[in-house]
Formats: structure tokens, C-alpha cells, sequence
């Protein structure tokens, strides 16, 4: 989107942002958050509570103890439970939190910085998050279970298990991976589920895992909860700031009179109308904010410094600014999520066996087959074409009359278009001697945007895991740069 080009850019107004992705803009960003109020006991209790079940690495163990210090300070991303993970840039964002956390110990040795995953467990869009795609087949999981996906229980997963098992080989990697879900999806709900696959995946990196659908939590979110429900006030605020925004971009989340929903009784239902303070203060568990307050929340509970997400997330963090400094809470640094592509070995040398560059991948299908066709033979017309420019140009000039002068030009447009369409045919025919070729492109061009879309966007972890195991990770752990906005592509060999 046009804002997220411009805030890599480094052009949008700071007036949308705290402080820019700069290793040295995080330094002012820690004495910010140092001096801001977080509950780091009830943050720790929180933590070892949901954790307990779970088979922690050391690292996580050890960075779970150190929240309790005033010098560790978080780096955060969050997603939906997506089944297996879903698309792949929701291991992107996790890598991205991993590392830059890595950095950020590196460049201030005397802090600690602790990747966070925030659990979407509130979220009521199971449509987006029932499906994984696999060589090229949608596999589903069907089930008539409503409300807040993270209390889904996950019966039915195994069959659509089983289903993956019938179209993988025999292979250990295969194997290892159906062994990973098997072992995570019988977990008795859709949220232990998840936080059992993303310890088993990134565990031994120290990823702490949050699900913030926590009555103790919500404790915290009683003073927003009260400024929201209760007295509506944050709808002038952040509808201020969006108006500003939308006059130079568009805007990404609506902003309601009420931005919190009910989540009793196994449904999550948008509130409508003003609750009392008993409730609220009662009852804070049952308000779930939506995505404009999810990150208040956020940043009340943990010593956050930065969140990592797409671009929709940067776009909608942007309408928020003001809110933030209404309520006193420090506003993070806000990290654009790496964009990856994977492109096997045997793929990368077939590309450049025909004469093609990494950047040529971003090129439409018709622009490739043309590239190639035309470094293969003699029919490029554009000579052709800037003659004919040259000869109506050189007609235009000899009269003054204007009408005549149309006529020129349009006769020029006649001929050129003619000629555009030889060269059309031309193209063709050697489309048609260069068939294998063609194809082999098209095929790569569909592994990287399988049906048109980027590959981050669709593809699943299943079918990269099958081909290099825990290369896959250990590849991505080595390359993703966050502070580091370029389109990756990566091409290891097969493991």
C-alpha cells in the first residue's frame, strides 16, 4: 500500500509514528517505555500460569524469569491461529520478532529483549483461519462451532491431517511434521493448540507466548474498557487522527462508538450501546477489544518497545498515535514484517539457464514470455516504431494548420498500432518454437504467485519442511534482517 511504501521510505509525517525503524531510534524508545507503569509480577504470574503445561526451552524459561526486571523489554508480533500455521509469512513475523530482539541485545548489551507472540485468540473469523494451502488444494477444516476461534475445540483437525498424509511421501521430514500436528492438534482447544505448535516450532529461539484472553489480565483493561464502553470517548480521538490519515491514504480498521465486544456464552457480539461501571468492573473478561484497541491493550500489559506486523497492521497502528498519547501509554516502534520468497535450487538455476535475473520474478507472465522471446531473436520493432515517430513528426512540422496536424498524428497512432500488432504475431510464432522454454517459466512464475499471489500469502510451511527439514528455519533464522525493508529471496539446497 502506498502509506507502507512511504514509511519504508521514510516519508510519512511522525505525527502517524513514534519513532522510525532505526537501530538508534530504539534507544529514546526504551528510556520511554522504562518510565511507563507495567504490572511486570502480574505480566510473570500470567505467563508461568498459561505455560505450565507446556515443554519450555531454557531460553523461553530464562526470558519468561527475566520480565521481572526493569531492564527486559519486549519485541511483539501477533496473528490469528491460523490451522498449521497458515501462510508463511506468519513464520515470517515470528522470525522477524526473534531476530530483532537478537539485535537489539547485541546493540544494548545492558537489556534484555524478548520475542513476544501475541495469541489473536478473540478473533471470531474462522473462515480466514480454517483452510491451508498445499500443491495447489485448498485442505479445510470444517466444523459449526461459533464465537472466539481460540475456544474452538479442535476435533476434525485429524481427519483433514489424514487428508495431508494421503498426498505426502513416505520421507522423514514428512513424517516429522504430521508427527508435530498430531502431537499439537489434540490439545482440548484451538488456542493450547497454537501455543503448543509455535513452542514446538520456534521454542528453542525463546519465543514467550501470550494469550491475552486472560481475566487477570483484563484487569488492566478495566480503565480503557470504562473510556470506550462506559463514556465513548475514544471514537472523536481516533476518528481525528483516521480522517487525517484518509486524506492522504486510505484507512484500514472503521472506527465505532463503541470498539469492544461481548464474548459470553460462547458467541463474541458487538456492543452497542453504554454498560455500567459495576460490569465493567465486574466482569472484565467478557469485553474483547477489536483490532483499534487490541494494540492499547497490548502495550498497557507488556514493557513493549516495537511491534512487528504486515502491512494492513502498520497502516492501521497509524490511526492510533493520538489515542496513545491521550491515554499515556508510549506508542512503539513499528517494525514492516519481512516479505520472503522461497525458490528452490533446481528452479533458480532453470531461471538462470534462460537468461532471466532474480528481479524479473516481480515481472507479470506476458512481460516475461516477451523478455525472453525478444533476447532470443531479432523481432524487437521498436527501431521500427521510432522511425515511423520520426517520419509523421518530421510531416507534422511542415504545416501550421492544426486540424491537419491531428490528422497526422492519428495516422501515426494507426500506424503504430499496426505494427504493435505484427509484432503481437511475430511473438506468437515464436512463443510457439520456444514452447518448453515457456513453460518452464510459467511454471516457476506459479511456485512464486500461486494463483497470482505472492507466495508468502498463500503457500504453507508443509510442502518447504518436507524438502529441507529444519534447514527451512535455521535458513530464515540466518537471512531475515527486520530492520531491513527488501524483498528477500531465498534459495537454499535441498536438505
Amino acid at each position: 500500500s502506498k502509506i507502507v511504501q512511504m514509511y519504508t521510505e521514510e516519508k510519512v509525517s511522525d505525527k502517524f509514528y513514534n519513532r522510525y525503524p532505526n537501530i538508534n531510534q530504539f534507544e529514546d524508545q526504551i528510556k520511554e517505555k522504562q518510565s511507563s507503569n507495567i504490572d511486570r509480577d502480574l505480566l510473570y504470574k500470567v505467563l508461568k500460569n498459561q505455560n505450565s503445561t507446556l515443554q519450555l526451552s531454557k531460553k523461553t524459561e530464562q526470558n519468561i524469569e527475566l520480565l521481572r526486571n526493569k531492564n527486559t523489554f519486549t519485541i511483539t508480533t501477533g496473528h490469528q491461529l491460523c490451522l498449521f500455521t497458515g501462510p508463511l509469512y506468519f513464520i515470517y513475523k515470528i522470525v522477524s520478532a526473534i531476530n530483532l530482539s537478537k539485535q537489539l541485545t547485541q546493540s544494548f548489551p545492558e537489556n534484555n529483549f524478548i520475542p513476544v507472540f501475541w495469541m489473536a485468540s478473540e478473533d471470531h473469523d474462522f473462515e480466514e483461519i480454517n483452510h491451508i494451502n498445499l500443491f495447489g488444494k485448498k485442505y479445510h477444516w470444517k466444523t459449526n462451532q461459533s464465537g472466539i476461534v481460540g475456544d474452538f475445540n479442535t476435533s476434525g483437525i485429524d481427519s483433514v491431517i489424514n487428508e495431508i498424509e494421503e498426498v505426502l511421501d513416505e520421507s522423514e521430514n514428512s513424517k516429522k511434521i504430521l508427527r508435530i500436528f498430531r502431537k499439537c492438534y489434540s490439545e482440548k482447544n484451538l488456542s493450547e493448540s497454537s501455543r503448543l505448535l509455535v513452542n514446538e516450532l520456534f521454542g528453542k529461539y525463546g519465543i514467550v507466548i501470550l494469550d491475552a484472553n486472560d481475566k487477570k489480565l483484563k484487569q488492566k483493561l478495566i480503565p480503557i474498557i470504562k473510556e470506550d464502553v462506559g463514556n465513548q470517548n475514544l471514537h472523536s480521538i481516533i476518528s481525528e487522527r483516521t480522517e487525517e490519515l484518509s486524506d492522504e491514504f486510505k484507512s484500514q480498521a472503521f472506527v465505532r462508538n463503541i470498539n469492544f465486544f461481548n464474548i459470553s456464552e460462547g458467541k463474541r457480539e458487538r456492543i452497542t450501546k453504554k454498560v455500567s461501571e459495576d460490569e465493567i468492573e465486574n466482569n472484565p473478561e467478557i469485553f474483547s477489544p477489536n483490532v483499534l484497541i487490541r494494540p492499547l491493550y497490548q502495550e498497557l500489559i507488556l514493557p513493549n518497545i516495537s511491534y512487528i506486523g504486515g502491512g494492513s497492521e502498520i497502516a492501521y497502528w497509524m490511526q492510533l498515535k493520538t489515542v496513545f498519547k491521550y491515554l499515556s501509554i508510549p506508542f512503539p516502534i513499528l517494525v514492516l514484517r519481512n516479505s520472503v520468497m522461497w525458490m528452490e535450487e533446481r528452479d533458480l538455476k532453470k531461471w538462470r539457464k534462460l537468461g532471466l535475473k532474480m528481479s524479473d520474478v516481480f515481472r507479470s507472465a506476458d512481460d516475461l514470455y516477451k523478455k525472453f522471446i525478444l533476447e532470443k531473436s531479432n523481432i524487437n520493432l521498436d527501431l521500427e516504431k521510432k522511425k515511423i515517430e520520426d517520419i509523421y513528426c518530421d510531416l507534422e512540422n511542415k504545416t501550421s494548420d492544426i486540424s491537419l496536424k491531428q490528422s497526422i498524428k492519428s495516422e501515426a497512432m494507426k500506424q503504430i498500432k499496426s505494427l504493435e500488432r505484427l509484432e503481437k504475431k511475430l511473438i506468437k510464432l515464436e512463443k510457439e518454437k520456444h514452447e518448453i522454454s515457456i513453460n518452464q517459466i510459467s511454471k516457476i512464475k506459479n511456485k512464486l504467485f500461486p494463483n497470482n499471489v505472492l507466495q508468502e500469502r498463500s503457500d504453507n510451511i508443509i510442502s518447504f519442511y518436507l524438502n529441507h527439514g529444519n534447514k527451512f528455519m535455521e535458513t530464515l533464522m540466518e537471512e531475515i534482517n527486520p530492520l531491513d525493508t527488501n524483498f528477500l529471496i531465498l534459495s537454499p539446497e535441498k536438505n
